[in-house]
């Protein structure tokens, strides 16, 4: 911690302030957590400790050397359940939650929790299981695609950020998956995401979908 803090600027706590990262923040840049990654190569000890204390660097390093084999499904809850950050919980997902054998069960559990950052962690997983895990039918994102039109709209402000997010991350797996994604996409219209004071903005789905078809040549 006190490694971290020296290595915090002014300029990164303003930006993270900004994206959400909560009041314990030191303002260490990505290439800083890169470098102390590289040196510490993975520490599931260290990680656990550093997630704990919900300090905005420490748990973006936390996610970047903690072992996801170590992780069994109550530990994965109570990761989830200290997330204060989307930034944070977005790491977590995709550095952690997605490499383990329970992604898909805490995809399900997740994207129904009241907590507006839990449920954004949940699709943020439910994305990585859509663009890297090949053996799953397509019968399972077609119901994603259903909850997903339905609920959008409704949805905690982060929640339909995630809910977009894994819209498109559907959308890109195959042909047939693709156009009911754009169907379901059109349907549901434009998505309105509050980004705070930042420059951030809400990816046109049908877009993205139709961008991502054209660089795989199908």
């Amino acid at each position: 911690m006190t490694k971290l803090k020296l290595l915090g600027t002014e300029q990164n706590r303003k930006i993270y302030a900004k994206h959400g990262s909560g009041p314990e923040v030191f303002g260490v840049s990505f290439a800083e957590l890169e470098k102390l990654r590289k040196h510490i190569k993975q520490d599931h000890t260290l990680a656990t400790e550093l997630w704990k204390t919900a300090n905005y660097d420490a748990c973006n390093l936390a996610t970047m050397i903690a072992d996801s084999a170590k992780m069994s499904a109550a530990d994965l809850d109570a990761w989830a359940k200290r997330i204060e950050s989307h930034g944070a919980g977005s790491l977590f997902a995709r550095n952690i939650a997605l490499k383990t054998a329970f992604a898909e069960q805490k995809v399900d559990l997740w994207t129904k929790s009241k907590s507006e950052l839990i449920g954004e962690t949940g699709y943020a997983v439910l994305s990585g299981v859509a663009l890297n895990e090949n053996d799953l039918p397509d019968s399972y994102f077609e119901e994603w695609l259903k909850k997903i039109e339905r609920g959008i709209h409704a949805a905690p402000n982060r929640v339909r950020h995630g809910m977009n997010n894994a819209l498109i991350a559907i959308g890109t797996r195959n042909q047939h998956l693709r156009d009911l994604a754009l169907a379901a996409a059109a349907r549901i219209g434009k998505v309105s995401v509050d980004h705070g004071d930042t420059g951030c903005k809400t990816p046109d789905a049908i877009a993205y979908i139709q961008k991502a078809a054209k660089r795989k040549g199908s």
